[in-house]
């Protein structure tokens, strides 16, 4: 029996074609075409007033060797990724695997945790200022100490990381919680019929199954890591220690001194080390299904 094709009427293609249209233009304009713009112009000296001039590779040279907050900047993001990668992102996955025995009262901690998700990281850096400042801060005033937490450059990277990590988690849990949720239980019946003790049926059968959901919270937490500005930015403009490359791009091009052809090559720069993170991740998980 031959199969009938359907066919599109003119009404149906033109849904279509505006659908699709109305998002490719939005994508080009506010993704892509910033993004290659930010190329073009990294190799450029351009003030945004004046002609362009085009300088080549010497905007990557002068990060390299002639701006030290660059490397500073560097360290930060990469102290940051790791901090939310290895701290943040499983204390998430274990408060999810809590929650989802359906502890009392679990309704109220999931609402806790997921409260700082719905605070954007500008909020957390003011209520961090609350807690940690050195003058009228809640921790100082606790504990009885004197430190200066966000202004000794020492230390100040670190608990700004737990104050953003503080977010993190609940974002995380919910997203391994949702599932969590959605695991067949016949999977853990069979491995508890096995002998399976509650971590071996988490580690050999539950988390395998979660592998869509590693890649969703790595991406997340590369993201996450690598666009940090608004907490550091309102505690003390990324500066005296909390250099990131997500300020330094604002501050080259937004700033007093406008240097949009060395910000927009400081932006390349970030979104090289974002691709390579996500980009060798991917890779590896799709050699490994096939």
């Amino acid at each position: 029996m031959a199969v009938k094709t359907r066919r599109y009427s003119a009404r149906d293609v033109t849904v279509l074609v505006i659908g699709l249209g109305v998002a490719i233009v939005v994508n080009v304009g506010l993704i892509w075409g910033p993004t290659l713009a930010s190329v073009g112009l990294s190799g450029t000296d351009w003030n945004g007033i004046g002609p362009l001039d085009w300088v080549g590779g010497r905007n990557y040279a002068d990060l390299a060797g002639a701006y030290p907050p660059f490397w500073s900047a560097i360290r930060n993001n990469l102290l940051w990724l790791g901090f939310l990668g290895l701290v943040a992102t499983p204390f998430g996955l274990f408060c999810a695997v809590l929650l989802d025995r359906r502890l009392r009262l679990s309704r109220i901690y999931q609402s806790a945790l997921y409260l700082p998700v719905v605070l954007s990281l500008a909020v957390v850096g003011f209520i961090a200022q609350l807690v940690y400042s050195s003058d009228y801060g809640v921790l100082n005033a606790v504990t009885g100490l004197s430190v200066d937490w966000l202004g000794d450059r020492s230390i100040n990277i670190w608990v700004v990381m737990v104050a953003a990590g503080w977010r993190h988690v609940g974002y995380v849990m919910i997203i391994y919680l949702a599932g969590l949720k959605a695991v067949d239980p016949a999977l853990k019946e069979a491995a508890a019929i096995d002998g399976a003790s509650e971590a071996q049926t988490f580690f050999r059968v539950v988390f395998p199954t979660l592998r869509p959901i590693n890649v969703i919270v790595l991406v997340i937490t590369v993201i996450e890591a690598l666009r940090a500005f608004d907490i550091v930015y309102a505690i003390n403009r990324g500066r005296n220690g909390l250099e990131l490359l997500s300020v330094l791009v604002t501050e080259n091009i937004v700033g007093e001194a406008s240097r949009i052809g060395f910000g927009s090559a400081i932006a390349v720069i970030l979104l090289a080390i974002s691709i390579g993170f996500i980009v060798t991740y991917l890779s590896q998980l799709f050699r490994e299904e096939r």
